[in-house]
C-alpha cells in the first residue's frame, strides 16, 4: 500500500512495470540467495560432503516463504544482511542450519544472486527493445516512400522519406538489442570462488581435492543456466560488468532520447505527432495546447539513465586490490533504478512509435516549400553537364539561394528557380526541363529501397536471432 506521508521513488508508483519492480523487491532477491544455498549445499554433497539429504529436503521447502521481519530482527542484531538471512533460514531448515553458507563468503549469495536478477532484468529489457523494434519497423514500412524535407543542423538539406527517418531511430534500437542480446549470452556466474577469490575455503572442504573445486564452482553455475563461472574474480566479480551493463543501459537511453527529440521538434513542424488522449490535457493555463509530453518524458528519463552509468563506472574504477565495501550503497541504489528507469524507457518508447500521427498536408506543404531549394543540386549538375565550372556555379546558386531565404520569411514566395533561369551563368541550362521534373518523389533518393532493404535483411536476420532471448511481458503500466 502506498504510504503517502513517506518518499517513493517515482519509478516505481508511476513508470516502471510491475515485472521489473518483483525482480529487485527483497522477496524475490532472498528467493534467489536460499536457491544458490540450497544449489551450493546440493553440489557440495554430491562431491562428497557430508551434508544430509533431510537438510536438503528442508531447505527445498522453504525457499519462498522468507519471514523478512524475522531476517530484519536478526540484522539488527548483527549489523549484516547476509548473516541475518542465515540465521533465519537456518530456523526454517534445522537440519541444513549448520552447512548453509559452507565454505561461502557474503558475496557468494550476492553477487550471484545479482547476475541472475540483471539478467533477467537484460531479457525482461531485450523483450521491450524487441516490441519498440514491431513499432517502428511497420511504421517505417508504411511510410517508406512519403517524401518529407530532411534536414542538417534543423536546416533543410534534401528530401528524404518519413519511413527512412523512421528507420534511422529503428536501426538504432536494433544495435541495443544486438548489444543486449550479446551481453545476456556472455554474463559470467561469480561461482564458488571463496573469500578473496582463491577458492581456499573450498580447496579445504575437498582436502586438496582441486578437481572437485573446479567441478563445484562449473556445476554451481550450470544450476543456474549459466555458460559458466568468471575466471577470475576477488571477493567480488569485478565491476567492470555492472559497467558494461550500464553502457548498454545508456546505449537504450541514447536511442530513446534520440527518437524522443525528433518526434518534438518534427511536432513543432506539425508533422509527425505523439499519441494523445481524447481528454488529456496540455496545459494548465493554456487549454489549446498539445505538448509533446510523451517525448518530453522519454528524453527527461534518458537523461537519467545516462547519468547513472557514470556511478558504476567510477565504482570499477576505484575498487581496492580484491574488494571494498564503497560499492554496496552505492550499487543497492544504482542497478534496480537503472533497470527500472530502462524498463520505463522502453514501455514509452513503444507506446509512443505505435500511435504515432502522420500529418501529410502538413509534410507536403513543407516539402512545396523547400522544393526550389532541394532542385539547386540538378541545377548544378545540369549546369556542369551545360560546360559551367561547378564551384563558380555553386556561388551562384548560394547567393541567390541566401536572398530567397531572405524574402521568403517576409512572406514573399519562393522564385529561386526563376533567379536561376534568368542568371548568364545557368544559359545553356534548360530551365523547363527542371520544372518539369519537381516531383518530390524524384528527389528521395534510394529512401525507399533502403528501409525495405535493411527492414527484409539485416532486421529480419536480428529478429530471428532474439527468439532465444526475449521474454515477452504485459507492461501493466498507464503511459
Amino acid at each position: 500500500m502506498s504510504d503517502a506521508s513517506r518518499y517513493e521513488s517515482p519509478l516505481s508508483t508511476r513508470y516502471a512495470s510491475p515485472t521489473m519492480q518483483k525482480l529487485w523487491s527483497d522477496a524475490h532477491r532472498v528467493g534467489l540467495w536460499r536457491r544458490i544455498w540450497l544449489a551450493l549445499a546440493t553440489e557440495q554433497r554430491r562431491l562428497g560432503l557430508g551434508i544430509p539429504e533431510q537438510a536438503l529436503k528442508e531447505m527445498a521447502a522453504h525457499l519462498d516463504d522468507v519471514d523478512l521481519e524475522k531476517a530484519r530482527a536478526y540484522e539488527r542484531r548483527f549489523r549484516h544482511d547476509v548473516m541475518a538471512h542465515i540465521h533465519a533460514f537456518g530456523d526454517q531448515a534445522p537440519s541444513a542450519k549448520p552447512f548453509i553458507h559452507l565454505g561461502a563468503t557474503s558475496a557468494f549469495v550476492t553477487d550471484n544472486a545479482d547476475l541472475i536478477i540483471l539478467r533477467e532484468a537484460m531479457r525482461l529489457l531485450l523483450g521491450r527493445v524487441v516490441a519498440v523494434l514491431g513499432a517502428l519497423r511497420a511504421f517505417a514500412v508504411r511510410y517508406r516512400a512519403l517524401p518529407t524535407v530532411a534536414y542538417t543542423h534543423f536546416q533543410p538539406a534534401q528530401l528524404t522519406t518519413v519511413g527512412k527517418r523512421a528507420g534511422l531511430w529503428l536501426q538504432d534500437f536494433a544495435m541495443d538489442a544486438a548489444a543486449l542480446r550479446d551481453e545476456i549470452s556472455a554474463l559470467p556466474f561469480r561461482g564458488c570462488k571463496g573469500t578473496t577469490g582463491t577458492q581456499a575455503s573450498f580447496l579445504e572442504l575437498f582436502h586438496g581435492d582441486h578437481a572437485k573445486v573446479r567441478d563445484l564452482d562449473n556445476r554451481v553455475a550450470k544450476a543456474f543456466d549459466f555458460v559458466g563461472s568468471i575466471p577470475l574474480s576477488g571477493q567480488t566479480y569485478t565491476r567492470k560488468v555492472d559497467s558494461r551493463i550500464l553502457d548498454l543501459f545508456a546505449g537504450v537511453a541514447q536511442s530513446s532520447s534520440k527518437f524522443g527529440t525528433d518526434l518534438r521538434l518534427l511536432q513543432h513542424e506539425g508533422e509527425v505527432l505523439e499519441p494523445v488522449e481524447s481528454e488529456q490535457v496540455g496545459s494548465s493555463a493554456m487549454p489549446y495546447k498539445r505538448n509533446p509530453m510523451r517525448a518530453e518524458r522519454l528524453c527527461g528519463l534518458a537523461r537519467y539513465v545516462v547519468a547513472l552509468r557514470e556511478n558504476t563506472a567510477y565504482t570499477a574504477a576505484t575498487q581496492w586490490l580484491e574488494r571494498t565495501l564503497d560499492d554496496s550503497a552505492n550499487r543497492r541504489l544504482v542497478l534496480p533504478d537503472a533497470c527500472l528507469a530502462t524498463d520505463a524507457l522502453l514501455i514509452l518508447a513503444t507506446n509512443i512509435a505505435a500511435g504515432l500521427e502522420v500529418r501529410e498536408a502538413a509534410i507536403r506543404r513543407n516539402v512545396e516549400s523547400a522544393m526550389p531549394f532541394m532542385a539547386t543540386e540538378r541545377w548544378l549538375m545540369l549546369g556542369v553537364e551545360a560546360g559551367g565550372d561547378r564551384q563558380a556555379l555553386h556561388e551562384v546558386i548560394r547567393k541567390h539561394s541566401r536572398a530567397v531565404s531572405v524574402t521568403v520569411e517576409t512572406g514573399a514566395p519562393n522564385d529561386l528557380l526563376d533567379r536561376l533561369g534568368k542568371d548568364p551563368a545557368f544559359a545553356k541550362v534548360d530551365a523547363k526541363r527542371l520544372r518539369a521534373e519537381l516531383e518530390p518523389s524524384r528527389y528521395v533518393g534510394r529512401a525507399p529501397e533502403q528501409v525495405t532493404e535493411y527492414v527484409e535483411g539485416p532486421l529480419a536476420d536480428l529478429l530471428t536471432s532474439l527468439k532465444a532471448y526475449a521474454v515477452p511481458d504485459d507492461a501493466g503500466v498507464t503511459v
